[in-house]
């Protein structure tokens, strides 16, 4: 579990940049998946050893600017609720507007750490006029001009000093499975099918995030620890459909979990919020499994199964190995498939190779099938073990690691996928010098 730091502010006052910035700099990025910008929202980012995730609201705002002012209020409240720490940009350019001190009043009143961060201070001028942003009442500010990075450093070194201490707590040996998915895709109903009456319910034990509970459950002859997210909602808050909203609450359950079981109303489809939650849970490496839900309402003429299910794969490529259960939690159709699919996935994720029995498989198919010469190189694999993670990579140890492309790469995680069973488990695969 790392901890979450919001960016708030004003539309256009450089939030993205900055954003992106804090995700690409070559040292602050923990994972570059190829062909997956999909989400430029959300990221993972590191500075001095400690990680956070990033999540920059700008992008989850719709409409014009006068829809903004109550939009803004809402996601800065959500903010306060779900983030460990906020930074507040502001323009130095634009000086203080009356939405700023609308944001600052906001965040003068509750207990989260708060960073002002003045962007757009390229210049001596510029570092003068900032002075006025003390006027917000919410002490020393941090100059920075996000375009060229400068300033950076040290609100970043402020960042991670003021972040919560992460309590890690000891692993069970359960799985942990978290229910995600858009508002009313039946996340809740869900939940209730499985758990049947209140007696299922073994013990009540509040997870170390402030929201989702961890309820451990005894059934179908499975044990396992439900984090969900789906029964804690502010009515009162939030309106339903707010995008960012879902995307903050799947955070905090993914980063939390062994397997996300992602549900979706089959009558809405894989759609981009749906997409954005499956790349969140693919790209903090869990297990996962689609649930498509309310399938007995689909219209069967037009959409056989086979055919929604490849819509489905051709939406998540390349990491296309994942388990899809067609379930009515109306009609409680399948609801033991699912759990038992995420109880597999669950075994794939955890799976330990032995060192000789993976190089007795892997170096025969690399020999039939070695990585393509590159200008004029040839790469010679020798050896590959798995890293001792609790995810599935593995290391392949060769002379000319730079050289491996990345065609190649997937080749062989494929291979991994066959022969030993990587099914709804996202595997890295790394090249190393011997």
């Amino acid at each position: 579990m790392g901890n979450i730091v919001a960016i708030v502010g004003r539309p256009n006052v450089g939030k993205s940049t900055f954003f992106n910035r804090l995700i690409q700099r070559r040292e602050a990025i923990v994972d570059s998946v190829s062909g997956v910008t999909r989400d430029r929202h959300y990221g993972k980012s590191e500075w001095n050893g400690k990680n956070f995730s990033l999540i920059d609201t700008g992008g989850y705002v719709l409409g014009s600017d006068d829809v903004f002012e109550s939009e803004i209020d809402k996601q800065v409240e959500l903010a306060i609720d779900e983030a460990d720490a906020i930074i507040f940009m502001v323009d130095v350019e634009a000086g203080i507007t009356g939405m700023d001190e609308d944001v600052a009043n906001l965040l003068r009143k509750q207990k989260k750490p708060v960073l002002l961060v003045v962007n757009k201070v390229d210049n001596s001028k510029r570092l003068e006029n900032a002075v006025e942003f003390y006027n917000l009442g919410l002490g020393n500010y941090f100059p920075i001009a996000s375009t060229n990075g400068s300033g950076t450093g040290e609100l970043l070194d402020k960042l991670v000093e003021i972040l919560p201490e992460v309590e890690y707590e000891e692993e069970t040996e359960l799985p942990r499975f978290a229910v995600v998915g858009r508002p009313n895709a039946g996340k809740s109903s869900f939940i209730n099918a499985l758990i049947g009456e209140d007696r299922y319910i073994v013990t009540d034990v509040a997870g170390t995030t402030r929201d989702s509970i961890d309820t451990k459950y005894n059934r179908f002859g499975f044990e396992f620890n439900l984090v969900d997210t789906a029964g804690i909602r502010r009515k009162s808050k939030v309106k339903e459909d707010l995008e960012f909203y879902s995307v903050m609450r799947s955070v905090r359950a993914i980063e939390n979990c062994d397997v996300c079981l992602i549900v979706l109303d089959a009558t809405r489809g894989f759609d981009g919020q749906v997409q954005n939650i499956f790349w969140l849970a693919q790209r903090n490496r869990k297990g996962i499994v689609i649930l498509v839900n309310k399938w007995d309402l689909v219209d069967k003429e037009t959409n056989t199964l086979k055919e929604y299910e490849q819509k489905i794969r051709r939406e998540i490529e390349p990491f296309t190995d994942v388990p899809m259960v067609f379930i009515s939690v109306l009609n409680k159709q399948r609801i033991f498939k699912a759990i038992e699919t995420a109880v597999e996935v669950f075994k794939n994720r955890s799976k330990k190779i032995k060192t000789s029995e993976l190089n007795d498989v892997m170096l025969p198919i690399i020999e039939s099938y070695p990585p393509p010469a590159w200008k004029g190189k040839y790469v010679k694999i020798k050896f590959c073990m798995q890293l001792p993670t609790p995810q599935p990579q593995f290391a392949f140890f060769c002379n000319l690691p730079q050289y491996v492309r990345e065609p190649y790469k997937r080749y062989l995680e494929n291979k991994l996928r066959e022969e030993f069973d990587f099914t709804g488990v996202p595997i890295s695969v790394y090249f190393r010098k011997k």
